[in-house]
């Protein structure tokens, strides 16, 4: 079940240490999109914006992500889209589409980053975007802040 119908899209270039229910948090500087779980539990969702993971639009005033979000490692295991800021609750998949998904993710990775030929074939390569972490405001101090901003 859905409790958080709606998400306001919030622009961000360091994401608050604590997030706010209800808000989709957007870095462009990380490429990432994270907010709490919308089911209520209360988990952190981070949906990397890359060629083969999520992709993010903005009209001027809403903001969809698309594909849908499916927390299949959280025990709530919801599923959603998030559509001009409307999160539409979707179907519970099998533990059968789960392993297609994450097969066709693997597949898709590699073809787009270009697996090695001397990696396994289930060992792909992480875009660099997704491994960076995620800088919370307060971790570093305004000096520093001043200073990455300057050095740019």
């Amino acid at each position: 079940m859905i409790r958080h119908k709606r998400l306001e899209p919030r622009f961000v270039t360091d994401v608050p240490r604590e997030l706010d229910a209800g808000v989709l948090y957007v870095s462009m500087e990380y490429a990432t999109a994270l907010h709490r779980c919308c089911c209520g539990c209360g988990e952190e969702v981070v949906t990397p914006l890359t060629p083969t993971d999520w992709k993010l639009t903005f009209d001027g005033v809403a903001v969809s992500l698309w594909p849908s979000v499916g927390n299949w490692n959280l025990a709530c295991r919801s599923h959603y889209v998030i559509r001009d800021n409307s999160v539409l609750e979707s179907g519970a998949w099998t533990p059968q589409m789960i392993d297609a998904e994450l097969r066709r993710d693997k597949a898709a990775k590699a073809k787009y980053y270009g697996a090695d030929a001397g990696q396994p074939q289930d060992a792909v390569p992480v875009p660099t975007v997704s491994m960076q972490p995620v800088r919370h405001s307060r971790d570093e101090g305004f000096i520093a802040r001043i200073i990455r901003w300057i050095s740019g």
